[in-house]
């Protein structure tokens, strides 16, 4: 590799959850590579920005060889997503392929190309944002069924990847206050209200308390739990997901 630091790769880091994550990373002087479709509008001495679309793989098959040969990536946080609002009747296989593309298939396509180096440290960490909608969502058809596969990736790659030293876990946000939740959920509007009424905790989430969570799954001390979805949803899985 040309480049020897180690670093930690988001995806999605330029804005919202996304920027939480790397941004929390940073602090713990980590330097952190952001690969994204648009660059960020932020900057620090120790954050990389790539550009790439993500629902392309062509470009993303390229830019995880580039990734690959330059950097030694000992953690992967597999962020970006888009909801693609809408219900079974008016769904359409474009808005599938983009979101089966960047929640499934950029996630498979960089741990592919990065486990060597996840593998050569001994303490590869693998962590997964997928989404409460994972436990099913009315007018999120393509988006919840994606963030569900997400979560069986997960638990798959903990069973294959253990041996290796790698942790593969899931944080699952339910209602957090970023551009993507504002667009799909106008301010004052009733299905607003309604999620607002159902957090147990009587407020929105924010970006650093899932970044928080994510932070836990990818220190190199946690090596004795894997496979594992942690939903941070200020309780409104309670009574839906198991035990």
């Amino acid at each position: 590799m040309s480049e020897a630091q180690q670093v930690t790769l988001v995806t999605g880091g330029s804005s919202g959850i996304g920027r939480a994550i790397c941004e929390a990373l940073l602090a713990e002087g980590r330097t952190v590579l952001n690969l994204d479709i648009r660059a960020p509008d932020w900057r620090h001495e120790r954050l990389i920005s790539l550009q790439a679309d993500l629902t392309r793989q062509d470009q993303v098959e390229a830019i995880a060889r580039d990734i690959a040969a330059r950097y030694a990536v000992t953690a992967l946080v597999n962020n970006a997503g888009a909801t693609r609002p809408g219900s079974i009747d008016s769904a359409t296989m474009r808005q599938l392929d983009d979101v089966v593309g960047l929640h499934l298939k950029t996630p498979i396509t960089l741990v592919q190309a990065l486990l060597p180096a996840l593998r050569a440290c001994g303490h590869g960490r693998i962590v997964n944002i997928s989404s409460r909608a994972a436990l099913g969502k009315p007018e999120r058809i393509v988006y919840s069924a994606t963030k569900a596969g997400l979560i069986g990736l997960t638990r798959t790659l903990a069973l294959e990847l253990g041996g290796d030293g790698i942790t593969v876990n899931a944080v699952a946000p339910g209602p957090i206050a970023t551009e993507l939740f504002r667009n799909s959920n106008p301010e004052g509007a009733p299905q607003t209200r309604r999620i607002l009424d159902s957090i147990v905790v009587k407020r929105l989430g924010t970006p650093e308390d899932v970044a928080r969570a994510a932070l836990f799954f990818l220190a190199p001390e946690n090596g004795f739990v894997t496979g594992q979805v942690l939903y941070v949803c200020g309780g409104t899985t309670l009574g839906v997901a198991p035990i």
